[in-house]
């Protein structure tokens, strides 16, 4: 019977696309302490790594503050993630996370 009712509750969910990267507005870059591939993030954890996307460029940087505090931007990569990524003429660009 237990069975039956944990069928029904997960079967009774609906079904919504999930997709692991999604664009989000608003990457810009900052100046940081150090020279490795850092980004600051509102809400992921310390220590973690998040996969950014441009175009066809993808990199690799692990979140070491909090941030952006501006309307509209996610993620503040460090310079040198900036220049791996190839935003430095742009500014802000539209990037996808992972």
């Amino acid at each position: 019977m237990y069975r039956k009712l944990l069928y029904l509750s997960i079967a009774a969910l609906p079904l919504l696309p999930i997709s692991s990267a999604q664009a989000e507005s608003g990457a810009s870059y900052y100046s940081a302490r150090g020279n490795g591939m850092t980004c600051a993030h509102r809400t992921r954890p310390f220590g973690s790594i998040v996969t950014v996307s441009y175009g066809s460029r993808s990199i690799q940087c692990r979140v070491n503050d909090r941030g952006p505090f501006i309307r509209g931007r996610v993620i503040d990569l460090s310079l040198n993630a900036a220049r791996a990524l190839g935003m430095m003429q742009s500014g802000v660009i539209r990037v996808s996370l992972d």
